[in-house]
């Protein structure tokens, strides 16, 4: 028996996973939308309020930290001052 994979289905292929939108709401959380449809509400204040390096606790200041864009498809606060990986925020929590 053989089994043969067809590589150029389209079907079986994998898009990039990228934010499509997110919306700050309010004490550190931030409600981000997938490019596949996915929908979360990442809560951010447990890792920053355990972090005690000073570039990431400059970020509990909620203007700072409400202050993002999205860049690549990825959430970015002040030009890549602070980022998390794509896989984090997709799963919903931080990892500290």
């Amino acid at each position: 028996m053989k089994i043969i994979v067809d590589y150029n289905d389209s079907k079986s292929e994998l898009k990039e996973l990228k934010i499509h939108s997110a919306k700050y709401l309010a004490d550190y959380a931030i409600r981000i939308k997938f490019n596949d449809g996915t929908e979360k509400v990442v809560d951010f204040k447990p890792f920053l309020s355990k972090s005690n390096h000073p570039s990431i606790k400059k970020y509990l200041d909620e203007n700072k930290f409400s202050d993002f864009s999205l860049t690549d498809g990825n959430l970015n606060w002040n030009d890549y001052d602070l980022i998390f990986p794509i896989i984090d925020l997709y799963s919903g929590k931080i990892k500290e």
